[in-house]
This record gives C-alpha cells, structure tokens and sequence, in this order.
C-alpha cells in the first residue's frame, strides 16, 4: 500500500502557517486530535525540530500505520488511543499542563473510506460497520436493527440534513422485517428503490444517509461538543488551534464554539469592558476558508473542508 498516494492531507500548507507561529518556540507541543495517518504530523515534525507532536486516534489501525510513518521521530511523535473528547487527559497523560497548538480535522479518514471492509463507502459493498474504533461499541447493521422508525427518520434528518428521512425510515423497516440489512449493498439499493427518479438525478440517494449512520454510530457531534471547549481550554496564550469540518453540522458547531471565546463576556450596556470580559481568543481567518481551487481539483477530498482557527490572546484568571 502507497501511504502517500492515498492519504494526501488537506490544506496542508495553510494549516501548517496558521500554526507556525505557536510551534516555532523551543518545547512547543502540537496536539493532533485526529491522527489518521500521520500526514499531517509528519509535515509539523519536519518543519519543526523542536516540536513535540502528540497524536490522538480511536483506530487502531490509523496508529499503528501512524506510528510506522512517523518512528524516525523518535519520542517526538507520541500516540494516544482515545476519543478526542479525551484530549484533556491525553495532554496530561503526557506530562503538559497546556500545549501551543491544536489540529483536528474532522471527519472519516481516507484509510476508513479505502478501506471497503469498514463499511463506511456507499460505493462499495461491505458489512455495515462504519465504527472508527472497530474494538468497541455498535455497528451501523446494529442501528439499522435496533432503531424503530421515528428514531431511523431522526437520525436521517438530525446527521445527514435528508429531505427523504421519512421515506428512507419507512423503506428500511420494511425491508428488515423480511430480512436483516447487514452489507451496504443491501441499503443502497433499498435507498435506491425508495427515491423518485427525478430526485436521483440530484446525487446519490445514499450519501446523506451513510453520513448520518457514520455520526450516529461514532457519536460524532456529541463527541465534538465536548472536545472543542476542552481543547480550548488546553491552549496556551500564544497557542493557536485550527479545525477542518467536512460538513455542515460540524462546522456550525466549530464556528459557534470559537466565536464564543473570541467574544466579549461584558454585560450589554456596561459603559466600559472591565479586562476579565475580554475575550481569550481571537479569529484568525474571516469566516470558514476554502481550499483553493488548485487543490480541490488534485484532492477531491478537499472540495467540502471548512477551515476555521484561532490563537489565545489572554487566559481568564
């Protein structure tokens, strides 16, 4: 397996400038929340000597390939196998009390995808696991299972934003009452039968759908909603962090999570903004940016990433 022509890490050299700054000083720390394969992490480690990188991932293969990959570093590239909502312990499982900079970058993986026996490609047929960590917890065969249609049509609206969720909810259950869906050729083509000809024209009816089994199973927002503050709350002043989002839900959330603490917290009407209501950050690109064109047409996987950061500007005492 060609590691490099199948992982190209998205917005690479932007991620990296954003968080140069952070990562220059003697003993800085970069966290990695989202390890993957390493492309990232490797690129920070070659720019900086000195740069610690600690690399958090729920899959166990995506370490163990990151750890191959990125061995000639030696104990600058540490590994963690947790949830990134586990970042705070992580840093201090480690030995820091905060680091310089953060990246996640959000999403399924390119080995998750590649991978046709995880069952996260609705192009390819294969059980319907789509769990990130596959050592733990339920599959999407066991959602597809257990969910009563209100639950399957909430999860199709909720996750994937799908106009057909109640069409779609009501075509599983009656097919798994003939027979267990396990292999995602089997939902596709149930997805399939149950869209209009003309809406089929639009897209693949399965793709909203494989998203919001993958969110679902992998509890993705909830995880999010908790990571984003607590690596905030890891950052030193000076530090920066930035986030790729692949998707509408995600970014929503970055975004609301960093315009918080980019925020003033005075009071409305205070005639003057005492220094505890300063904000602790401060936005370091105007809204979410997009992957130049150049990049989108070499890395498909680069058409939907939001980008979105910010450096600490002042610790609340």
């Amino acid at each position: 397996m060609d590691l490099d022509r199948i992982h190209t890490p998205v917005m690479l050299d932007r991620t990296v400038e954003l968080l140069a700054p952070a990562l220059e000083a003697p003993g800085a720390v970069l966290v990695d929340a989202t390890l993957g394969m390493g492309g990232h992490s490797r690129a920070f480690l070659e720019r900086f000597p000195e740069l610690t990188v600690i690399g958090l991932d729920r899959d166990l293969e995506a370490l163990a390939i990151a750890r191959e990959r990125l061995a000639a570093f030696g104990d600058r590239a540490r590994f963690v196998h947790t949830v990134y909502d586990g970042i705070t312990e992580a840093i201090r499982r480690e030995g820091f009390d905060e680091v310089q900079g953060i990246l996640f970058d959000l999403g399924v993986s390119s080995l998750q995808l590649d991978r046709a026996e995880r069952g996260f490609a609705y192009a390819k047929d294969a059980p319907l696991d789509m769990r990130m960590d596959p050592s733990r917890g339920r599959t999407a065969a066991d959602v597809l299972a257990e969910a009563d249609e209100d639950e399957l049509r909430r999860i199709f609206l909720d996750y994937g934003e799908e106009k057909l969720a109640a069409r779609y909810a009501r075509a599983i259950v009656r097919a798994r009452a003939e027979h267990p869906i396990t292999r995602s050729g089997e939902l596709v083509q149930i997805l399939h039968d149950a869209t209009p000809v003309a809406i089929q024209r639009q897209g693949h009816p399965a793709k909203r759908v494989f998203q919001a089994l993958r969110i679902e199973v992998n509890e993705e927002l909830s995880v999010l909603a908790a990571a984003i503050p607590a690596a905030l709350d890891a950052v030193a002043v000076g530090g920066r962090i930035v986030v790729l989002s692949y998707q509408s839900l995600e970014d929503r959330l970055v975004k609301r999570e960093l315009q918080a603490a980019s925020s003033s917290t005075a009071p409305a009407g205070l005639p003057m903004e005492l220094p505890e209501h300063k904000a602790q950050f401060r936005l370091l690109v105007r809204g979410a940016e997009l992957a130049s064109e150049a990049e989108q047409a070499e890395n498909p996987r680069a058409k939907p990433v939001r980008l979105r950061a910010a450096e600490r500007v002042r610790r609340a005492r």
